[in-house]
């Protein structure tokens, strides 16, 4: 029996869009113009980061492959017949799903959307496999395969008046996420039904605001005693005890745009050196948003809390950089490398750009005042400075618990 490769499958009508019509157009028009400035005849996006911010459709993988091909004329979104027609409902442009009836149905798919006569194609070289590339060579053997990752990187540091009322809605939603992480607090209490507690007023919080987002991948890393030594270190089982350095990390999703909110606390009153260098820290926290504002380069920001650091005989445990933009990413996807604030980015910042500061120093379980401490604020830059947008109090006067 011969089954299709290639199908269509237009199940109900279009969705209510994370964006408008003109801001998806804004997007698609900045890209094109790129492609005509370096004589692209057509991009293929394959990464869920620039599949999002191009379509408005956020991909689960499980192993399976997705794409938009853009050209100066059409925007068609690759997703597999897995998603039914979820794809039709979210897409700006059309829909083409490939089945797994056949090996390789998605490169036919992708080689159906590009243009016949395309000699130059766009492609993000960090993200599609060597396996992948072989196939896409061999199926356009007189096709020139250009990098687009970096330039679409940059269309997406600087965040329009839409992308910027969503990262607030999600700043917001992140402070609620931090209180109702507060107040499950307690001696005893296990650090999943604090990440819990607070990941589930998120998600409601969500759903209230943005009512036709889909609501997914909002998470909650809360972590205590020896667990807060790394950022990303996951929820366990470990209990709260008297005297425990802690950290709070909320993450709300909305729609693929990731913000965050970072705090430490502490349960019970903490010793000299725990408030001494948590005091430190703040100091670097509080002079890195004076620091944020439109000329600033991202490497003189980090030389200069580098220096505070060191003063203190702190510099070298820190962990990793000042801060990063925002957007479309995830834990699991996305990142704008070039706008980071680090020793290595001489990214000036500008007025559009959405960057956090946050700070984080560790010192091992053999020191005085053991444990990770970090704070976590998001800033739009405008034309004179920067706005925090980020509510939730830092510091001893405020997230000291239960004394």
């Amino acid at each position: 029996m011969q089954m299709p490769q290639l199908i269509q499958i237009p199940n109900g009508p279009k969705v209510r869009p994370t964006f408008s019509a003109a801001e998806m157009n804004r997007r698609l028009g900045l890209l094109r113009a790129h492609m005509a400035e370096q004589s692209i005849d057509a991009v293929v996006l394959t990464s869920i980061h620039n599949i999002n911010y191009y379509s408005d459709f956020l991909y689960c993988s499980f192993g399976r492959s997705y794409a938009v091909v853009v050209t100066p004329e059409t925007s068609i979104l690759i997703t597999a017949n897995i998603d039914g027609g979820q794809g039709h409902r979210r897409a700006l442009g059309e829909n083409l799903i490939y089945t797994d009836w056949k090996r390789d149905s998605y490169v036919v798919a992708v080689q159906q959307a590009l243009p016949s006569k395309a000699r130059r194609i766009g492609l993000e070289n960090d993200h599609v496999h060597l396996d992948m590339m072989r196939k896409f060579q061999h199926t356009r053997p007189d096709a020139e395969w250009v990098d687009i990752a970096a330039a679409t990187m940059k269309m997406r540091m600087i965040k329009s008046e839409e992308e910027i009322a969503l990262i607030k809605i999600g700043a917001q939603v992140a402070d609620i996420g931090g209180a109702a992480c507060v107040g499950a607090i307690g001696e005893g209490v296990a650090e999943y039904e604090v990440a819990l507690a607070s990941t589930d007023a998120m998600v409601r919080e969500i759903a209230r605001r943005v009512p036709h987002s889909e609501l997914r991948d909002t998470w909650t890393w809360f972590q205590s005693g020896i667990n807060t030594d790394g950022a990303h270190n996951p929820v366990t089982t470990r209990r709260i005890q008297r005297g425990d350095i802690l950290s709070l990390n909320c993450f709300p999703m909305i729609a693929g745009y990731y913000t965050a909110l970072e705090r430490t606390l502490f349960w019970g009153e903490p010793s000299k050196r725990h408030l001494q260098l948590w005091e430190i820290n703040c100091q670097v926290h509080r002079r890195g948003l004076e620091l944020i504002k439109p000329g600033a380069r991202c490497c003189d920001i980090a030389a200069e809390l580098n220096e505070i650091y060191a003063t203190h005989d702190l510099l070298q445990y820190r962990t990793f950089g000042y801060g990063h933009s925002f957007g479309v990413l995830s834990h699991y996807y996305g990142r704008e490398a070039g706008l980071e604030l680090r020793e290595d980015i001489d990214t000036v910042l500008q007025p559009g750009m959405v960057v956090s500061m946050e700070p984080m120093i560790m010192l091992p379980e053999s020191m005085a005042g053991a444990g990770g401490y970090r704070e976590h604020d998001i800033l739009v830059l405008t034309e004179n400075g920067a706005d925090n947008i980020t509510g939730f109090p830092f510091g001893p006067e405020h997230n000291i618990l239960d004394i």
